[in-house]
């Protein structure tokens, strides 16, 4: 897991790089090239953080089979009189996987009304136009940084509910560890 969690990091981190690199850049081409890779890094590293959150509790085993299918994303079935795991994958929605997470194992729900959390469903808006694309999307240098924060703070929030300290990189915010 450790490795797992370095890996995650890195992702994020690699995001606050490619959003200073884009502050940096006066190419309007290479400007886009790194807005998007940031976009798109910062939410591997969400994702990566959030499945080795799920991970980690499901190695635990103090849950049960439907909620280690929603936390692995993988199908639930009644083999044998006893539900079970079964191979493949089965999509469960990023904001659902990350409810779920702090209301289990906080014993809260999550603050919806939370600016952080609105700011998420808009990055989330702003890389499903991406991901999906059907027109080209306007991607900005403030709207990337609005994203970045969104999943920095939504990540602090978790941690500090889930494991009562806070998410390390918070201090750094935005400032990159990379050089490259």
């Amino acid at each position: 897991m450790a490795d797992f969690d370095l890996f995650a990091d890195q992702l994020l981190e690699e995001s606050k790089r490619f959003l200073e690199k884009a502050g940096e850049s006066s190419d309007s081409t290479a400007k886009g090239a790194y807005l998007r890779a940031a976009l798109m890094l910062s939410f591997c590293g969400l994702e990566a953080h959030v499945n080795s959150i799920g991970q980690e509790f499901c190695i635990r085993g103090d849950v049960s089979a439907h909620e280690r299918g929603l936390l692995l994303e993988q199908d639930v079935r009644l083999e044998h009189g006893e539900f079970q795991l079964r191979p493949g994958l089965r999509m469960v929605r990023l904001e659902d996987r990350i409810e779920f997470l702090h209301a289990r194992f906080s014993g809260k729900p999550l603050d919806r009304s939370s600016a952080w959390w609105a700011q998420l469903g808009g990055a989330i808006d702003l890389r499903n136009e991406l991901t999906h694309a059907k027109d080209v999307p306007e991607i900005t240098e403030d709207a990337v940084r609005r994203a970045i924060e969104a999943i920095i703070n939504l990540l602090d929030v978790l941690y500090q509910a889930i494991y009562k300290r806070r998410f390390p990189p918070v201090g750094r915010g935005l400032q990159s560890r990379l050089s490259f």
